[in-house]
């Protein structure tokens, strides 16, 4: 699989900005991803690379239970419009405001999920051309698949499934792609009943997909996680062990020769 960025600081900011999505990090540590208070090989050399994806990793954690929750809440509301809508020949203009905004979230969550994949998947692309010992450890994962692929797959997999839903509307993933566009289909659809009828049930129908979605996305970024931390405390291990070997060499008791004898070599 190509490698997504041709360098390290592209990757870390990319990684960063996905963490900060929700104001997760302390500015403090901003400074640092964005190596403006740490200079880039440095912190590929003193390790603190792996430590700085790790609490990243906690980061997007957090981030992707409040999109999950968020995902929810919306596919509650786009439910109540619908039930509304069966008792009504159209939404007035003030609620269908609040559609237009529920469902312009949506596209919000669908762009940070993939993000936070696209982020992830760098991370483990960046650490297997680093480290040789991450790029050889053994995974739980199906068919000896890095997380980059998996992650290319579950982005893959929910950009498919999406654009399956709006085709079904006779829609297309165009129509969604960025808020100008969705804003305007959304117009569009609301001049009639049917017409905001389709967009609360497309926009519910994702909004239950994202749901499990973001799902399987955690999962992935908690089973990166853990794999991570198995190699960096093997990694620290091995460090510290060869440390201790070297302090017992250079600190072994030293025999001094007695007066009077003189060496000599035997033979």
């Amino acid at each position: 699989m190509p490698h997504r960025y041709s360098t390290s600081h592209r990757f870390l900011t990319g990684l960063t900005a996905a963490a900060l999505a929700t104001g997760g990090i302390a500015s403090a540590n901003a400074g640092t991803a964005t190596g403006a208070a740490t200079e880039w090989t440095q912190v590929l050399n003193n390790g603190e690379l792996v430590a700085l994806v790790g609490k990243s990793g906690e980061q997007i954690q957090n981030q992707l239970t409040q999109i999950s929750q968020l995902a929810q809440q919306i596919e509650t509301q786009l439910n109540i419009y619908q039930n509304l809508l069966q008792n009504t020949a159209r939404l007035p203009s003030h609620m269908w405001g609040q559609v237009e905004s529920d469902l312009n979230q949506l596209r919000g969550i669908i762009n940070q999920g993939q993000s936070i994949s696209f982020s992830m998947g760098n991370a483990d692309d960046l650490l297997q051309q680093r480290f040789q010992s991450y790029a050889t450890l053994k995974t739980s994962l199906p068919s000896n698949e890095t997380f980059s692929t998996t992650y290319q797959t579950w982005s893959d997999t929910n950009r498919d499934t999406i654009a399956s839903t709006l085709k079904a509307a006779s829609l297309t993933a165009d129509q969604f792609e960025s808020e100008e566009s969705t804003m305007s289909s959304l117009r569009s659809m609301s001049e009639t009943a049917d017409g905001q009828m389709k967009a609360l049930q497309v926009g519910h129908e994702i909004a239950a997909q994202q749901v499990a979605q973001m799902q399987k996305l955690r999962g992935l970024v908690s089973q990166q996680m853990t794999m991570m931390g198995t190699w960096l405390q093997t990694e620290q291990t091995n460090k510290d062990l060869a440390q201790a070997r070297r302090e017992k060499f250079f600190n072994a008791e030293v025999k001094t020769i007695p007066e009077g004898q003189k060496m000599e070599p035997r033979w």
